[in-house]
Order: C-alpha cells, then sequence, then structure tokens
C-alpha cells in the first residue's frame, strides 16, 4: 500500500500527514508499506490520524518554544516534531559548514552523540535476536586476555559492568596527536589494565567503554567492520539514507562542531565509535522512531525488554534499560536518548503515551535542546519541568 502524503500549508509551516498501516515483523518500511499487497498488511499497530485543526494548534505551539528556547538562545541546527507517525514541526536554521557557509538542509548529518548508543544496542539485540549471541555472555567469549571478569553483554547494554571509562584512562596512556580506533582502546585496556569504577552488576554506572566494546563484538560475530554492517543491515533497510558512521578512514573529512566562536579540532577520541559517532539527519531519526513504535526491525517482546528498567538501587523517576534512558513518571514514559560530544548537543524523545516524537539536533553548543521536554505539555496539557539526563 502506497503511503497518502497531504501537505497543509499553516502559518509557513509544511505539516505533512502520512497515513499508513504498519505490522509489527521483521523487514524494511519500504518492503512493508510498498510491496505488500493490503491483504497480508497485519494492521496490530496503526498510528492515529489527526486533523489539520490539530496539527496547526500543536505546531503553533511548537513554533512558540522554538522561537523562544531555541532561536533566541543561538541554535544552530535542526528541530522535527512528530505526533502519530505525521511531521508536524519541521525547521533547520544556520551552517551545516561554519567556513563555506553552507545551509543546513534536510540532508545534512549531524553528529548524534550517544543517541549512537541506541543504534549499537538495537543491533546487538538484532543478533540475539537471530541467535548470534547471548546477553549472557562474558566478555571473555570475545575478548579471551581482557583482564575483566563476569561481566556479560547485557551489562554492557545497561550500564551496569563497572568497567573504566575509556575517556579518562586513555587521555593518560594515548598519544594525543594520534587518532585511536576501537581495537586501540582494547589493546590498552588489556596491557595497562586500568581500574575499575565498580564490581560487575554492583549498581548503574554511565561508561562509553561498554558500547565501544559492543561495537567490537559486533564485529566479532559478524566479520564485518561496523560502519559497513551497520549501514547495510539497519540504517539502509530503515531507508536511513543520510545516516552513517565516521571512523578512522573518514578522518580527512570531518566536519568540525563549534563553541561560541571557535571550531573543536579534531581529536585523538573522535574515531572510535559505538558510543558515538554516527551521524544522522531529523528525518532520518524520525524513520527510526517509526520503526521502534512498527517493529519493523526488532519485535516487540525484544523491544520491551530494552524499555524495561534495570537501575533499581535507589527509587528515582530516571532509569536506563538496554541502550535506552528511560523517565517514568506515574502512568507517562518517556523513551529517549540525548548526546554531548564537542559542540554537538543532540536530543531524541519519545513520549510513549502521546505517540509524539520531539527530534533536535544541533552542531553548535547550546543546552537549551536539552529543554525539549517541555514540549511534552503541548500534548498531555501538562505543566512538564522535569529535566531528562543529558
Amino acid at each position: 500500500m502506497q503511503p497518502k502524503k497531504v501537505f497543509v500549508i499553516t502559518s509557513g509551516l509544511a505539516v505533512v500527514f502520512c497515513f499508513a498501516f504498519t505490522r509489527c515483523t521483521s523487514g524494511s518500511i519500504k518492503d512493508q508499506l510498498i510491496n505488500k499487497p493490503k491483504s497480508q498488511i497485519d494492521t496490530g499497530f496503526v498510528f492515529g490520524s489527526i486533523t489539520p485543526q490539530q496539527a496547526a494548534d500543536y505546531a503553533a505551539q511548537v513554533d512558540a518554544f522554538y522561537e523562544t528556547h531555541l532561536v533566541k538562545t543561538g541554535f544552530n541546527g535542526a528541530i522535527l516534531v512528530a505526533k502519530n507517525g505525521h511531521i508536524i514541526f519541521e525547521k533547520y536554521r544556520g551552517y551545516s559548514d561554519f567556513r563555506t557557509k553552507e545551509p543546513i538542509t534536510e540532508h545534512s548529518p549531524f553528529h548524534l552523540a550517544s543517541i549512537s548508543k541506541t543504534f549499537t544496542g538495537m543491533m546487538v539485540l538484532k543478533l540475539w535476536e537471530e541467535g548470534k549471541l547471548s546477553l549472557d555472555d562474558t566478555l571473555q567469549k570475545y575478548f579471551p586476555n581482557l583482564p575483566y571478569h563476569g561481566i556479560t553483554i547485557r551489562m554492557l547494554l545497561s550500564h551496569r559492568s563497572g568497567l573504566p571509562n575509556y575517556l579518562y584512562f586513555m587521555d593518560s596512556i594515548w598519544d594525543k596527536h594520534r587518532e585511536m580506533t576501537n581495537q586501540d582502546v582494547l589493546n590498552a585496556m588489556i596491557v595497562h589494565h586500568p581500574a575499575v569504577q565498580a564490581l560487575p552488576d554492583k549498581h548503574f554506572q554511565y561508561c562509553n567503554t561498554n558500547f565501544l566494546l559492543l561495537a567490537l563484538i559486533v564485529e566479532k560475530i559478524t566479520g564485518q567492520p561496523f560502519p559497513e554492517y551497520m549501514k547495510a543491515n539497519l540504517f539502509e533497510p530503515l531507508g536511513m539514507h543520510d545516516t552513517y558512521i565516521f571512523s578512522k578512514k573518514d578522518s580527512a573529512n570531518y566536519n568540525p562542531t563549534w563553541s561560541v566562536s571557535r571550531p573543536f579540532p579534531m581529536d585523538a577520541f573522535d574515531c572510535t565509535y559505538g558510543d558515538k559517532n554516527v551521524y544522522s539527519t531529523v528525518r532520518d531519526l524520525l524513520a527510526w522512531d517509526k520503526s521502534l513504535y512498527e517493529c519493523s526491525f526488532l519485535k516487540k517482546s525484544t523491544l520491551d525488554m530494552a524499555f524495561t528498567p534495570t537501575s533499581h538501587e535507589r527509587n528515582s523517576m530516571h532509569n536506563y534499560g538496554l541502550a535506552w534512558r528511560m523517565f517514568i513518571k506515574g502512568q507517562d514514559t518517556v523513551i529517549y536518548h540525548n548526546g554531548k560530544w564537542h559542540g554537538t548537543n543532540t536530543s531524541f524523545i519519545r513520549l510513549v503515551q502521546d505517540t509524539a516524537t520531539i527530534i533536535v539536533l544541533g552542531n553548535k553548543e547550546n543546552g537549551a535542546i536539552y529543554q525539549a521536554k517541555e514540549m511534552e505539555g503541548i500534548f498531555n496539557g501538562k505543566a512538564e519541568m522535569d529535566k531528562l539526563e543529558e
């Protein structure tokens, strides 16, 4: 069934409606919506409809937030807000390259920083679905010489490994004039054995090393470089054609992010991946969001597991599942991940009860991006001042 698109122009904003029934099975979105006869489409999940007036009302409120919180604070980036899978607000502002003054467009990829972890984590769960790994596999199955024992893949996904953060220990080990790779970090851990932060599964401790190692595990299992495997098996099948993973081979094409007045030059940490270095657009992230609702990449049971809190050491509305942050307040659940790296600030927020999505990507330092959750009130009528983890 070919999706139907209706364009309504309201206050200069293009509101896009994509009405489509979807099925919760494996296979690409394109395959589901275009190549499947209507009789074969399982309508177990259906995005709700939205009227032109509702869309216009939502858009006006988002626009007010955009002008007040982002434009007035020097926002340079892209924003997209969707309701029931339909784009209600989309804006691009500033430069993708400050040196050439190239403007930001819908095809301008941004460094997602830690939002990248969601892709790494979900690919690991895909390999688990395919029977190619166990979440209870220990690190020694893949890295026999790694001197950290009792740590499983599940602990990496939930940040419960207790491992030291490579962003800190490599600073004193590595030549800062050379770009390091994931393998370089692994070798340094084997040789230098930096001290752990905690015993395995003792408590939640956010650590970039976890997802750097997960990317290496994907490479071990698939026999392919992580960037290539992700492109062929996740990004392209979901129609995310402007999305890629930056690695050392791309270093000659590095496009810096910016502070208020200066660029951040590439440093030794800019070529590792798994924990960061996915580059993408707001539209591609909307495709990622839709795949999670439609279960087109992972089974619903797998996603339910990923979205289950794993940190119970202390009572809090903030928690972490498998590669996803979550904010749970009463019956409201926010599944999200933010990112921060050099001049990058990014926010990817899924308002599950409202079937709404907020995506804000910036390539010039702007902490106001992390206020994006305040737009939740546009959809549920509540004054939402609770902050999410950056």
